[in-house]
């Protein structure tokens, strides 16, 4: 878990190009749909289980276009 995070909410923004690093790192939470860009699992549209935050933030960074979205606690 992020160092004092509890609940996390994510999102992929426009800039997505559908390269799939994010599914390839965390499955659970993403997607490719059937426009060729990645989404949030429509599961995963709330809070994102503790389990799951670290995967979310390393997805986050290897994306390569910065199109996913983090909204923690506190923001």
């Amino acid at each position: 878990m992020i160092l004092g995070v509890e609940k996390m909410k994510v999102k992929v923004n426009s800039n997505c190009i559908g390269c799939g690093a994010c599914q390839s790192i965390c499955e659970e939470v993403f997607e490719i749909g059937d426009d060729g860009f990645a989404h949030v699992k429509e599961e995963m549209q709330g809070d994102i289980p503790e389990n799951l935050q670290d995967d979310v933030q390393d997805a986050l960074e290897s994306c390569p276009v910065s199109a996913i979205e983090t909204q923690e606690d506190g923001e």
